[in-house]
């Protein structure tokens, strides 16, 4: 009899934690439904990226003790979530979030995560801030491990994107990655120097729209 109500009362749980999951996507897609009608251009897609689609970005990272990876654009933290299953924890993280309601969101979802307000297209600028990698590193010191960006970068000119591109690998250890999904059919930026290689990955046919990671790495 004992074991039957056991049983009964962890498929209730099984049903709660469901309703909560379904309930908090719905939430978190609502979220970006309004931010892109304020804003379209800034937030570009009308749904947080799929789990499949941000486990595929995360995968191009490993952490190690004092990793430092900078992700911009988190939104609702979905990506975020991947890095965190992969094995970063907080202090490995920087995020940076334009939208003053994704910011209270994240820092409500992840209690003590480095969450910067500011403009990822002054990036060097945004992580200069008070808890941001740069807030006490040398003038021209590279530092990162990794910048993983879902940024709408396609609603921006070709210059904006290049200039981000570039501050970023500046900003990245020889080597590093710059890990950027995109669901256009050619590559979201392209880069101004023979010495940083590009590799796309498959189509994560799984993510609504289908989409692809694009790595960039720049050497010494």
């Amino acid at each position: 009899m004992l074991k039957r109500n056991s049983i009964h009362v962890e498929r209730f749980r099984e049903k709660i934690d469901k309703a909560a999951a379904v309930r908090t996507k719905v939430l978190d897609e609502m979220k970006f439904i309004r931010s892109w009608a304020q804003n379209p251009l800034r937030t570009g897609a009308v749904a947080p990226s799929g789990p499949d689609l941000a486990a595929k970005m995360a995968s191009f990272l490993a952490p190690r003790p004092h990793s430092r990876v900078v992700e911009l654009g988190p939104g609702t933290g979905v990506v975020t979530k991947a890095l965190f299953e992969r094995g970063f924890a907080h202090k490995h993280l920087n995020l940076i979030e334009y939208s003053a309601d994704f910011c209270e969101l994240l820092s409500l979802r992840y209690p003590g995560l480095s969450v910067l307000r500011g403009d990822a297209y002054a990036l060097g600028r945004t992580l200069h801030k008070q808890g941001g990698f740069l807030s006490e590193a040398q003038e021209g010191e590279r530092l990162l491990d990794g910048v993983v960006s879902s940024l709408p970068l396609l609603t921006r000119p070709e210059p904006a994107r290049r200039a981000l591109l570039n501050e970023a690998l500046a900003l990245l250890k020889p080597g590093a990655p710059f890990i950027q999904f995109s669901y256009g059919l050619v590559m979201p930026v392209k880069p101004d120097s023979q010495g940083v290689s590009v590799y796309s990955s498959d189509w994560v046919w799984k993510n609504l729209p289908p989409a692809r990671v694009w790595v960039y790495r720049k050497g010494h």
